[in-house]
């Protein structure tokens, strides 16, 4: 069940809040030993919280719109007093002074914290492979990714160990793991939802968005976490429209556009293509009318990305020296000789990797060539999508080119890996609201993922979009296979 139907029930008296907290709890306990994705149960708190909220609706005390409801939050967004760890030793055990702008609009919301979810160290994977605790499995099939770098969080709300989560996206990190999972996943526009409170990847890529399991879900979580924020620089101050409110606007007439580019993509499946377009075809039989459009960059977003989100990496994690704050080693004779090994025994491979890549790219004699070239193939991309608006209102494309792979499908080819986020990339480049969504299923029983892309702060389009095809495909009722346990 989702939000809306839980509400229900908690204020029918159905269910009070402690007991779908200790339902949920349960939950995590009968499968977390195969799919590990929490880093931390925050149990005790959560049942604190949700008592609370029983004596306050036995009060009679009018209640906010998330009350009661179980959340968990991906392990790089602060939560104060809780460890975040980003799945890293460098972090291991650092404890927050403060608290997220987008979790603290969550607790003001009623929503109660059942955990922090496993991802890909400091958000660097597809995969959630590289965590330095262990990966988290897919609940499709505990043998394959649940995808990354939110993979934790997608796996969570797939096997029901939570009601919704958080996520981050910086090239894909919701909707990839959202398409592996068979849930839907929502990367905002750039700045619509505050970045205060998540630790650093790519500045200017990074964004927060939902996990749920239906669009309206996503519309509910969007409305409480969106909006201004004057600690984030960053953040717009645009108003925050109603967004469940738009997902009934009538669908009859938008022009729905089939990016060229991706569905030619090398590395596409045939079955995830002809899901897709069978998607597309669902959505002209609600009266969208299909275009082919051309956004001639788009498969270029993967070179520009692999510049641009290492070189700015490599000045966020400069932070983590060993002296502040973080991991330290305790076998050094000086200050560079304690800050190299900090660094080294702290990160692990793959981010020690794209470190050495943005300093590189951004090193005296390279800067120009490598990461300004790739700002300026990064505004070419955002001009394709501009010139794609203007003959379309939302376009499709699949979310990735495969279903999950198996564990240690890549993992002796790091650009395997890269590529299975070829077509969630672009949308951060450009700062543009994306959501993934279930359209079918491939022969083995595992989901596919399609992907609907809008323009900047067209969010209500883009739900009312995807609400409109959900209900009408109603993809999860045909599921060949149950979740991992019943």
């Amino acid at each position: 069940m989702g939000i809306a139907e839980w509400r229900g029930r908690l204020e029918r008296g159905e269910v009070s809040a402690r007991e779908l907290t200790d339902q949920h709890l349960a939950r995590i306990e009968a499968v977390e030993g195969t799919l590990h994705s929490f880093l931390e149960v925050t149990a005790e708190r959560a049942r604190a919280d949700a008592d609370r909220i029983d004596a306050a609706r036995a009060a009679g005390e009018s209640l906010p719109p998330l009350a009661g409801i179980p959340l968990a939050i991906k392990d790089n967004l602060c939560t104060k007093g809780i460890r975040t760890t980003c799945s890293s030793r460098m972090l291991e055990h650092f404890v927050p002074p403060y608290e997220s702008t987008v979790t603290e609009r969550l607790w003001q919301a009623g929503g109660i914290l059942i955990g922090k979810t496993n991802l890909d160290e400091f958000a660097m994977g597809s995969s959630t492979e590289t965590s330095a605790f262990g990966p988290s499995r897919n609940p499709w099939d505990p043998e394959r990714v649940p995808g990354g770098s939110s993979g934790g969080s997608a796996a969570a709300v797939a096997a029901g160990e939570c009601v919704a989560s958080l996520g981050s996206d910086t090239g894909g990190s919701i909707r990839q793991p959202a398409a592996f999972c068979g849930v839907v996943g929502l990367k905002p526009t750039y700045g619509r939802v505050s970045r205060w409170g998540l630790v650093a990847f790519a500045s200017s890529l990074d964004q927060v968005g939902p996990f749920s399991t239906s669009v309206a879900d996503a519309a509910e979580l969007l409305q409480v976490i969106a909006g201004e924020d004057r600690r984030d620089g960053t953040c717009l101050r645009a108003p925050v429209p109603d967004y469940s409110a738009a997902l009934q606007a009538p669908v009859k007439g938008l022009r729905v556009g089939l990016v060229k580019e991706c569905f030619e993509a090398d590395g596409l499946d045939p079955q995830v293509k002809s899901s897709v377009l069978a998607a597309a075809a669902q959505l002209e039989a609600l009266g969208c009318e299909l275009v082919e459009v051309s956004c001639p960059r788009f498969n270029d977003g993967i070179a520009t990305y692999y510049v641009i989100a290492p070189s700015e990496a490599s000045a966020n994690l400069a932070r983590y020296d060993g002296v502040k704050y973080g991991y330290r080693s305790e076998q050094a004779g000086s200050l560079a000789e304690m800050t190299a090994r900090s660094r080294a025994e702290g990160f692990g491979d793959e981010v020690q990797r794209r470190i050495l890549i943005g300093t590189y790219a951004l090193s005296a004699g390279y800067v120009d060539a490598y990461y300004k070239k790739a700002q300026q193939v990064r505004t070419l991309i955002r001009r394709d999508f501009d010139a794609a608006f203007g003959a379309v209102d939302v376009l499709l494309t699949p979310t990735s080119p495969t279903t999950a792979f198996r564990f240690g499908a890549h993992a002796e080819d790091p650009l395997a890996m890269y590529l299975a986020d070829l077509l969630t990339i672009p949308a951060n480049m450009a700062g543009l609201p994306a959501i993934s969504l279930p359209c079918g299923f491939d022969d083995g029983g595992l989901p596919i993922g399609l992907q609907l892309i809008t323009g900047v702060l067209e969010e209500p389009r883009l739900l009312q979009v995807a609400h409109h095809y959900e209900q009408a495909a109603r993809v999860m009722d045909t599921r060949p296979t149950a979740a991992l346990v019943p």
